[in-house]
This record gives C-alpha cells, structure tokens and sequence, in this order.
C-alpha cells in the first residue's frame, strides 16, 4: 500500500477572510483532509469549521503536536500517512514547521520517504521582511529575544552589530503583552540611524506597518501595540 501526504496547511494570522488570504486550491486540499496534526486541537477545530461550515468535526480525526509532545510519539503520528491516508498539519497561526513544532513531523515523514507539500498561506516573517525595507538576501530570524533587561540589551546590541557587518535583517516576535517594553529597549540598545520596523496584524483588517529609524521612533508618535500580535525588523546595514 502506498503511503499517504503529509500536507502543511496554512492558517490565518487573525480574523482576515480565507478567500481573501488563502487560495480556493488550498481551501479545497484542507476540506477533503481527514485526519489533522496541531498544535491545539480546539483551536484547529474552530479554524477548520471556517473552511466548510457543513462539515462534522466530530468526524476529524485530530492530534496534538506541540512542546509537550515527547519525541518517543512522533511515530504514532505517522500511523495514518503509512495506511495510505493524507494527513494534514496545521499550526496556531501561519504555516507549519516555519517557527513552529511541525517540523519535528516534517522531518520523520521525509525519513520515511512520504511525500510532503506545503501549501501556499501567509507568513509572518516573510510578509514582515517583504514591507521593511530591509536586507532582503540576508536575514535571520531569531523567535524570542531575552526577557531580562540585560540579557535582551546585550542580544539587541548584537543583532546591530549583525546586520551592520553583514547587512543583514534581523527578526524577532515578543508575548504581545510585552511589545512597548521590547520597543523601549530597542530605542535604549541601538543606533539612532538602525532601521526598525514593527509590523503589526499582518494580513488582517487591522494591519499596521511602520518602518523608521531609530531616532524618528524616539521623535514620532507610536502605534498601538499592546496585546496586538507583531513582528520586529531590526536593520542596521547598508
């Protein structure tokens, strides 16, 4: 018998309409997948029912895969792939195994010669990058910098000193609750011609990217931030 697919199903970044984010074949592909690997299931579940309000969810068959699940369970998640059935992974937002504990799946499907494909929806990082500005041939993306005060200046200061010798741009996300404390320490580590740009609600109605130096984001009135999902671009480079 041959293997099933392992396809890596965006989700929206927030409220935004499917048909506006995600395309009608990727739509199609998510309706006809019965069995789902998430990282929350009843997260996914409410995602799901957005793609065809008519279909049971009671009927899916669905797994968790997040930073609990241990490695020695991974395999049981390939028990459907290796009966023949397609198997699609969703993460809480964005696309799997960018930032995300699908890759650990991705990686043993490909060990086992399934076929995997990942389907075309919105990415934080790339739709941040894309309205920065900045380095678009060099940049990293480095998850959550340092919560203590000192620790996160040492590491800011290191990402300027990245970018500047590299022209790289450097990207990082924080608990939206804690947004205006990282701009604030931005403002105090860098240089006040360093490029930072904060891009906040990608995709959805409420999108807001703002892009400036340094000196002008001490100068200028800010967005909102707090609690309000976002991606910081720090570029110090050419």
């Amino acid at each position: 018998m041959s293997t099933g697919t392992l396809y890596l199903v965006p989700a929206p970044l927030g409220d935004g309409p499917l048909e506006a984010i995600l395309p009608a074949d990727v739509r199609a592909t998510a309706n006809r997948i019965a069995h789902w690997v998430a990282e929350n299931a009843k997260t996914a579940r409410r995602f799901l029912k957005l793609y065809g309000p008519e279909r049971m969810m009671a009927d899916l068959s669905m797994h968790e895969l997040n930073e609990h699940t241990r490695d020695a369970e991974l395999a049981g998640l390939l028990a459907p792939l290796l009966a023949g059935h397609d198997v699609g992974v969703i993460s809480e937002a964005g696309c799997p195994g960018v930032a995300d504990p699908g890759a650990k799946l991705v990686r043993l499907a490909h060990s086992h010669g399934i076929r995997v494909v990942p389907l075309v929806g919105p990415s934080s990082i790339l739709l941040a990058l894309m309205a920065a500005g900045a380095s678009g041939q060099r940049f990293r993306f480095h998850g959550y910098l340092p919560i203590e005060p000192g620790p996160r200046q040492d590491k800011l200061r290191e990402l300027e000193r990245d970018s500047a010798k590299l022209d790289e741009a450097q990207l990082f996300i924080e608990t939206p609750y804690r947004n205006d404390a990282m701009v604030d320490a931005i403002l105090q580590a860098c240089r006040p011609t360093s490029q930072l740009t904060v891009a906040r609600d990608l995709s959805c109605a409420e999108e807001l990217i703002v892009s400036r130096s340094v000196a002008r984001w001490k100068s200028e009135a800010r967005p909102e931030l707090k609690k309000r999902p976002a991606m910081f671009v720090l570029y110090a480079g050419k």
